[in-house]
């Protein structure tokens, strides 16, 4: 077997909506093709002895041993490899469950789809099923060592991939209430939200949160001064920069028992507590001024730690912290104990899991010969032996849930301080011998301040009572009934994607300052382009999604994109699809139309559920798209009369229609007549049917989402099929005796509508074509066939770029196809040079024709003809008269025979 390559998707896909993050492999069988696993000799053993848990795997029978009874029964590899690569996911502590496999177009070749928790971790449990099954077929097992490799490097992955305690919380949260999200690459941070309402956190640590408080937290000798000031209990102490200075800091302060730490230390590092004497006081100075400039003194306060969260100023947690220790059971020593407790599943590395491993050091030496032990002590029964001096969670600690045990005096200082530090989000460390009193009366102190604290022990306590801290986050970021998100409009289809995109973006400029949009043209904000260049992939959809400035998403999606990577987005509140017809087939194993209608309805299935997918009704793959629809559907049409949007409106639906030679929305049982097409300038006064169709969706995509109709009537009457608005799609110009018409079309679909056009010319027509070398020869030579049924002339180009076809290639499937057009008395040329072919049609252009150009670089044919000086005619002057009008836009609609 052998790996040809490797996708992977983040985001809703072919393969399935709701899991997003799927690893596609193309994986060829080699000399397996015709061995299903029945017919290979002990491969069904090898593989129950390697992993017997696949019994667990209930597969299409639907019950324990489903799968395992297809590998007896005889199933092909890649159906193997899936459930292999899924369970050692599952082994490593990652659980997957969804995966698919089908074979493509080319024998012996299969997609393999599987669900991954982390990406790294998905890629390498593919590639490491492939060489589990193949060793098995070669060999009748596969090496125990190899699987436990794999395993560990599996959870290593996982350790590397795993967003933290906090974080998770987090992002849980907001997927819970509906709030997007995604991580910003390469800063550490994770956005929550799109567009305008976004908000962003790195942990704990909030864009609501103040810098200012930040500081302050950070510098615990300023951070008790302003408490000290305020009246809050803090320990007594000093900010000592010189070993000098510590003796007589000590004397100052009475005396042992003291703290030393460091004055910007974190997570307990550099601290050391309890201390007796002078020989601990200057191992404790060292240890601090490794960390830290300054060093701080206190005085010791016996008692227990608690943590006290509070968030927006209102304590929602608070938990007692106790330092990692080991108790003992009369026969084990401290270093067996130690190892038995960091058996326990709920330890991990860093803050990955709800505790942390216990490390054995020097400061473990320390601690223990200060109680009369070491690591070889056996400790009497329930004898407990303390392994640290803080009690941090990420040196080994536990945590005891304390909220219900607090005293509401403390409650009331723990949020006053916030404030006085003024901090959205702090965690506050208290010593005191009584939770259940005020500080005053437990020799409780505040020992510190923090921002930006872990969650951790609050949301999985070692005792007590679960916190959900993370709602009180999220409710301070995202108040009730405000938004999460700006509104997210997709759009795909085959033919007049970019074109739509433009016209919504356009209209919906009449309401948002700052509409976002991709084409295949480049990134726009409003009038600014921001990255040039064909962007309809995610990876462009997420910078829109991500700028903080952006009121309003218009998202052009193309198959490729869907296929590579899946959406950007989980769900979109408006989904356009406008058609689906024969292009890029044979690319990407999607090999028939009904395959690339699977591909366009993913935009429709992420529509949420209070959303609309706008479908074209004319479409018979794309009106059955409705079926899987969550949310809301609208329908438009060129055919008053279509029968799925009558029935549609009468059960309260709403569509958009062509009717009368106007763009009528209807809805209920109101008709509101938008605007004549003759008043629509991308129509070319109504001439181009497929403009008038992407106008429907484009106008009923942004009804649904509010805009008034006066707002979408003013945008229609000042948007053009213009160079400057559309370049490349429809671009009329005027060159004095002849015109020159510009279109990207560059597939069958996209020629017939330009065909439309075309045959209304009352003049000769002349066509410059040719087509992208990537498409198959069937494709192209229909390409001629149709250019032969509505042009006079044709100068038959190739693309610079011929995608992997030799010159001549292309060009000449599509002379074939002229020659076998039917009742076609058009003359050709060939000329594959794209520059010289539209040089020679402008050059040679008869009086009163048509001369339309198919080109690769839009730019490059606007160009040629602008230099010839076109003449501009006046449609704005005409926009403005037509504004004089205003019919009727309002009235009842008969329905249902009333």
């Amino acid at each position: 077997m052998k790996i040809l390559h490797t996708r992977t998707l983040r985001g809703p896909n072919y393969w399935s909506i709701r899991r997003s993050k799927l690893i596609v492999v193309r994986l060829d069988l080699e000399n397996l093709v015709d061995s299903p696993s029945d017919t290979l000799p002990g491969f069904y053993d090898g593989l129950v002895q390697v992993l017997p848990s696949l019994e667990e795997h209930y597969c299409s029978p639907g019950c324990r041993g489903g799968f395992l009874s297809r590998v007896q029964e005889g199933t092909m590899m890649g159906h193997i490899v899936e459930h292999v690569a899924l369970e050692l996911q599952v082994l490593a502590g990652m659980t997957v469950g969804f995966g698919r496999t089908r074979e493509t177009s080319t024998p012996g070749i299969y997609q393999v789809v599987v669900e991954y928790k982390h990406e790294a971790a998905g890629r390498y449990a593919t590639r490491a099923a492939v060489r589990l099954c193949q060793s098995i077929v070669e060999t009748g097992t596969y090496p125990v060592d190899e699987l436990q490799t794999d395993l560990a490097d599996l959870k290593e992955l996982r350790t590397e991939a795993a967003l933290g305690a906090t974080t998770e919380a987090l992002v849980g949260e907001a997927e819970t209430r509906g709030i997007p999200w995604m991580e910003l690459e390469n800063c550490d941070l994770f956005q929550l939200g799109y567009g305008k309402y976004q908000k962003r956190v790195q942990a704990a640590l909030t864009s609501s949160s103040n810098v200012l408080g930040v500081e302050l937290a950070c510098d615990k000798e300023r951070t008790k001064s302003i408490l000290e000031s305020m009246g809050a209990p803090v320990p007594a102490g000093q900010l000592v920069y010189h070993f000098d200075e510590l003796e007589k800091t000590i004397e100052r302060l009475g005396g042992y028992p003291i703290v030393i730490k460091p004055l910007d230390g974190n997570h307990g590092r550099g601290i050391t507590t309890d201390i007796g004497s002078w020989e601990e006081a200057e191992e404790a100075y060292d240890r601090a001024k490794e960390i830290s400039r300054g060093v701080i003194v206190e005085h010791f306060y016996a008692g227990r730690d608690h943590r006290i969260l509070v968030v927006n100023h209102q304590v929602v947690a608070v938990a007692e912290r106790v330092p990692a220790h080991v108790v003992g059971n009369g026969h084990d020593t401290i270093a067996e104990l130690v190892e038995q407790e960091n058996q326990d599943e709920r330890r991990g590395n860093g803050h990955d899991n709800v505790l942390t491993q216990i490390k054995l050091d020097v400061s473990t030496d320390e601690m223990l010969n200060r109680q009369g032990f070491t690591l070889d002590t056996v400790l009497e029964p329930e004898q407990v032996a303390y392994l640290r001096a803080t009690a941090n969670l990420s040196t080994g600690g536990t945590a005891i849930d304390r909220t219900d045990e607090i005293h509401p005096e403390t409650v009331w200082l723990a949020e006053r301080v916030s404030r006085i530090i003024d901090l959205d989000i702090a965690g506050i460390d208290v010593i005191t011998t009584d939770i259940t009193k005020p500080l005053c009366e437990a020799d409780g102190v505040i020992v510190e301040v923090n921002a930006a604290p872990g969650l951790r022990m609050h949301l999985a306590p070692s005792q007590g009572v679960a916190r959900n801290v993370a709602a009180p986050i999220l409710q301070m970021l995202f108040p009730p009934d405000t938004p999460t998100h700006v509104p997210v409009v997709a759009v795909t289809g085959t033919n007049g994607k970019t074109t739509t995109t433009r016209l919504i973006a356009h209209i919906a400029r009449q309401v948002y300052d700052a509409v976002g949009f991709t084409t295949t043209d480049g990134i726009y904000i409003g009038d600014h382009l921001i990255e040039k260049g064909d962007t309809t992939g995610p990876q462009s959809a997420r910078m829109i999604l991500q700028d903080p400035t952006v009121e309003m998403a218009v998202l052009e999606s193309a198959r490729g994109g869907i296929l590579r990577s899946g959406l950007a987005f989980r769900h979109c509140d408006v989904g356009v699809v406008l058609n689906v017809a024969a292009d890029h087939l044979g690319l990407g194993d999607i090999d028939t139309i009904d395959q690339m209608a699977r591909v366009k309805g993913v935009i429709a299935e992420a529509v949420h559920a209070d959303g609309y997918a706008i479908l074209n009704a004319d479409d018979e793959r794309v009106a059955a798209m409705a079926d899987r629809v969550i949310g809301k559907v609208a329908y438009f049409s060129m055919d008053s009369q279509n029968p799925l949007v009558r029935e549609h409106v009468q059960d309260g639906g709403i569509a958009a229609v062509y009717d009368d030679g106007h763009i009528v929305i209807l809805q209920h049982e109101w008709v509101h007549r938008i605007e004549h097409v003759e008043r629509v300038p991308l129509t070319l006064g109504g001439r181009a049917p497929f403009m008038i169709a992407n106008a429907l969706a484009a106008s009923l995509a942004t009804f649904v989402q509010g805009i008034k109709v006066e707002k979408i009537r003013a945008a229609l009457r000042s948007f053009e099929a213009s160079a400057q608005q559309t370049p490349g799609r429809m671009n009329l110009f005027n060159l004095g005796h002849f015109h020159a018409l510009v279109d990207y079309a560059h597939n069958p679909a996209g020629y017939e509508a330009v065909g439309g056009f075309v045959k209304n010319w009352s003049g000769p027509t002349i066509g410059v074509v040719g087509g992208p070398g990537d498409r198959r020869d069937q494709d192209l030579i229909g390409l001629g066939q149709l250019a032969a049924t509505f042009f006079d002339h044709i100068i038959v180009k190739e693309d610079d770029d011929g995608r992997g076809r030799p010159a001549g290639n292309a060009a000449g499937l599509i002379v074939q196809g002229i020659a076998q057009a039917n009742d076609s008395s058009a003359s050709h040329v060939v000329q594959l040079d794209e520059t010289a072919a539209i040089e020679c049609a402008l050059e040679h252009a008869p009086e009163d024709s048509l001369v339309v150009i198919f080109p690769e670089q839009v730019n490059r044919a606007i160009e040629l003809i602008q230099a010839r000086n076109p003449i501009v005619d006046a449609p704005e002057a005409d926009a403005a008269a037509l504004l004089v009008e205003d019919p009727s836009t309002l009235e009842p609609m008969a329905v249902g025979g009333q």
